[in-house]
């Protein structure tokens, strides 16, 4: 009993203090015993099956093929221990969890329910993944191979009968919400671009542009790099590949792990220098923060080293305005309208708040309303399978709604590439990354 009740102690609310989410947990009580609880697949003995990860989950009330993270994770995961699984397994449903986070993200227990959730969908496949699993996890290599016939494929993807034939031959669904490639890479534009650090100079940063920022959403970190130079950063690009999450997210654990390797031996010079990695993918961010460690279990001499020095590029912009170092002579913008701002569920797991929230409210005439839908439905490459795409569109329908409402006229701002794609795809709006906003601004 004294045991449990110290156990509840430590764990409750872990992230929230004052009103303000903090990125570790409050370790209120620390003692040798306890120290296997760190580990994902011992937290499941913190569950006390309350069920507000249930009642939380957007997919278990639009489908029974998911009965809920909490039979499907802490439930289930006393019974993975030992390998044996059989026919009656919950692990047939873990499919269907889309690893979205808002699980972990409310329970008081301090339980990991996504991160084990996705680890058991590891063994699911157990290395045997599909061919669409496997195209789906690799952004990075269709990004190099397409970008330079990008006028050619972005058309391929507009003929109805090619997407009804990529559906029955491969199960990504004809309405699938895909990125469009850009023609030249940021890599490419940066060579010939680079926006110079501005007075007074503060430093190097190191920027961390993902697949998406590289061969898709290009406009995302061209802007990104621009408001870090306007403030007085060197801006350098390192070395780097996939961030992995695809792969992961897609049960392929090794080449993630490959991948994730790769870019902690890049980054991690940097991060020994104290110089920031910043990022505008907040899932790529949160993979780098997070997600090496409490899924992919990676061992790695620079890890938490690197993790230290990883920022989201509006947590980054907030802290500087903290110090006193963002510049903030801004010109007004000339919207009489409301904007709807979502935060995607990934940015939700770096348990920084809504920075983004706070850097819009210093600039003149912008009005923003946060959404308050709990996900877009699409978590990735999630919603673009054949049977999981009318699930994702259940699920984003309230934030869809909540875009008609406002207008789809007005752009939505939303951190999360996939999730802004979503959005277009299922309502006509125009998204844009909050980075977007501020070369607008910018003398």
């Amino acid at each position: 009993m004294v045991r449990c009740f110290f156990f509840r102690l430590r764990y409750t609310s872990p992230y929230r203090r004052s009103g303000y989410f903090m990125s570790e947990p409050v370790q209120l009580f620390d003692h040798p015993s306890f120290a296997g609880y760190e580990e994902v697949g011992f937290t499941a003995d913190l569950c006390v099956k309350c069920n507000i990860c249930t009642s939380a989950c957007p997919v278990a009330p639009v489908t029974d093929l998911f009965p809920g993270p909490k039979t499907v994770g802490p439930q289930a995961q006393r019974f993975r221990f030992d390998g044996g699984r059989g026919d009656e397994s919950p692990d047939k449903s873990v499919d269907y969890c889309s690893g979205c986070g808002v699980c972990s993200l409310v329970c008081p227990h301090g339980v990991k329910i996504m991160e084990m959730n996705t680890r058991a969908r590891e063994a699911l496949y157990d290395e045997h993944i599909p061919l669409r699993n496997r195209v789906l996890g690799r952004s990075e290599l269709l990004g190099k191979l397409g970008h330079k016939f990008a006028p050619v494929l972005n058309f391929g993807m507009s003929i109805r009968l090619a997407r009804i034939a990529a559906e029955k031959v491969i199960g990504i669904h004809r309405d699938a919400p895909l990125p469009r490639w850009s023609f030249q890479s940021f890599r490419e534009w940066f060579a010939r671009h680079k926006p110079q650090a501005e007075a007074p100079y503060r430093g190097q940063v190191a920027y961390f542009h993902g697949c998406s920022g590289n061969y898709y959403d290009t406009n995302a970190s061209k802007a990104a790099v621009l408001v870090l130079a306007h403030n007085g950063y060197d801006v350098v690009l390192p070395e780097q590949n996939c961030c992995g999450l695809p792969m992961q997210s897609n049960g392929e654990f090794s080449a993630a792990r490959a991948y994730a390797a790769r870019n902690l031996d890049s980054l991690a010079e940097y991060a020994r220098q104290q110089i920031p990695i910043v990022g505008a993918s907040t899932s790529c961010t949160l993979s780098l923060k997070s997600d090496y460690r409490e899924i992919l279990q990676l061992e790695h001499p620079d890890r938490d080293t690197v993790s230290a020095k990883v920022y989201d590029i509006s947590e980054f912009l907030l802290e500087l305005h903290r110090r006193g170092e963002l510049k903030t002579d801004f010109h007004a913008l000339p919207l009489n309208s409301m904007i709807l701002y979502h935060a995607p569920c990934q940015q939700k797991l770096h348990h920084i708040g809504q920075p983004a929230l706070n850097l819009f409210a210093l600039i003149p005439n912008l009005q923003v309303r946060l959404s308050d839908a709990a996900c877009c439905g699409i978590a990735g490459t999630y919603g673009v399978k054949v049977e999981k795409y009318e699930i994702a569109m259940q699920v984003g329908e309230p934030l869809f709604e909540q875009v008609r409402q406002i207008g789809t006229a007005q752009p939505v701002i939303c951190d999360s590439e996939t999730c802004r794609w979503q959005i277009t795809a299922a309502t006509g709006a125009s998204s844009i990354h909050p980075a977007q906003v501020w070369p607008l601004l910018m003398d």
